[in-house]
């Protein structure tokens, strides 16, 4: 059965409308695809990639603005050196486990020479949390081969979301997370723009989770719902999220920068602390404006004014935050590595604290 999503326990979160699938596949031309890999022979696997194509047609021939914002930089997100000094996305993005992060490179790398866009070299976007409580990570499961078959699944429409592609093996606020999207229109003086988040969530202590500023976390105590026991594996229930954030806004790449940064007021209203041991990684880009691969002439480009931009900033604020949200729902509880445990969010107890029959304020 599948799990609810955050709006079908009646909880909204923010104050503009999402999109039709409320995801970040509402920024038109955007895909997501996945390849998840869960299997106990010959060991453990509880694992995958997720594949963002910023899009419809290929990025690696019309490029992206897009900037990118670290809030604590014990993690990994390659291609952000020569993102940050061009303000270009060249690449499709993948989301994976720290220790697949070469692989899922290489197949971009092999991507972008079997497409033709490669010249003499690739650098492509490739961002990890670390699954190794729940999957045996040193197996080496991932291949090349999945990261493509991520590429070839992706689509446009609705996202699954918690224990697939990347997200499979991951924990959040101490429940089973994963991968969560979440989209928002929002209205600004020279038109409504639609901005789309997706999070691959793997951080968080419970006590700090707030949903909506009501402190669930608090409200579901491990006595209730055990949390993983961190003490029988050598992870740390810090850990890392990467945001990716879309829109069609027209925005230059310092503005892109800004709006990635942005995603650091979603995480911290669910409780994300970026805490030493955690990557909170974070990659903006804008589908508005062309930028061909190989251009020679001068180009010119659309942009928001500066002072335009705060309904983009409370959009993806209110995104990344339910994003982050939708992944809790979505997860369903799993066993891994060694019979470790990690329990889903009970989203039946949710509704009931959002309701405030258990919830008394205090």
């Amino acid at each position: 059965m599948t799990r609810p999503r955050l709006r079908d326990l009646g909880i909204s979160i923010g104050s503009f409308p999402p999109g039709p699938h409320n995801a970040i596949t509402d920024v038109p031309g955007v895909a997501v695809g996945h390849t998840t890999l869960i299997h106990d022979a010959p060991r453990i696997a509880r694992t995958g990639v997720t594949v963002i194509l910023p899009r419809a047609t290929d990025v690696g021939r019309d490029h992206c603005f897009a900037g990118f914002h670290s809030f604590n930089g014990n993690g990994e997100m390659t291609g952000t050196h020569w993102l940050k000094e061009s303000g270009l996305l060249v690449s499709p993005i993948a989301l994976t486990s720290t220790h697949y992060v070469g692989i899922a490179h290489q197949a971009l790398v092999e991507y972008s020479s079997q497409h033709g866009f490669a010249n003499t070299w690739s650098l492509p976007v490739v961002a990890e949390t670390y699954d190794g409580f729940l999957n045996d990570a040193d197996a080496m499961h991932l291949k090349p081969a999945h990261v493509l078959q991520a590429i070839k699944s992706a689509s446009a429409g609705a996202v699954a979301e918690g224990n697939v592609g990347g997200g499979t093996g991951m924990v959040c606020h101490e429940f089973k997370g994963g991968i969560g999207t979440s989209s928002r229109i929002v209205k600004t003086d020279n038109g409504p723009f639609t901005v789309g988040v997706l999070v691959q969530a793997n951080y968080g202590l419970r006590r700090h989770l707030r949903v909506d500023g009501v402190p669930v976390g608090a409200r579901i105590p491990h006595t209730d719902v055990p949390v993983p026991n961190w003490k029988a594996s050598p992870i740390t229930p810090t850990s890392s999220i990467i945001i990716v954030i879309a829109t069609d806004a027209p925005l230059l790449p310092g503005q892109c920068d800004r709006l990635a940064q942005r995603a650091t007021v979603g995480l911290s209203r669910v409780g994300g602390v970026g805490f030493n041991g955690s990557g909170d990684l974070f990659l903006a880009f804008s589908t508005a404006n062309p930028v061909p691969n190989g251009e020679t002439e001068i180009m010119s480009a659309r942009w928001l004014p500066h002072a335009h931009m705060n309904p983009l900033f409370e959009g993806v604020a209110e995104a990344t935050e339910e994003a982050i949200l939708n992944a809790l729902c979505a997860a369903e509880t799993m066993t891994g590595h060694k019979g470790r445990v990690a329990h889903a969010l009970p989203t039946d107890r949710l509704a009931r604290v959002m309701e405030g029959q258990v919830w008394s304020g205090g």
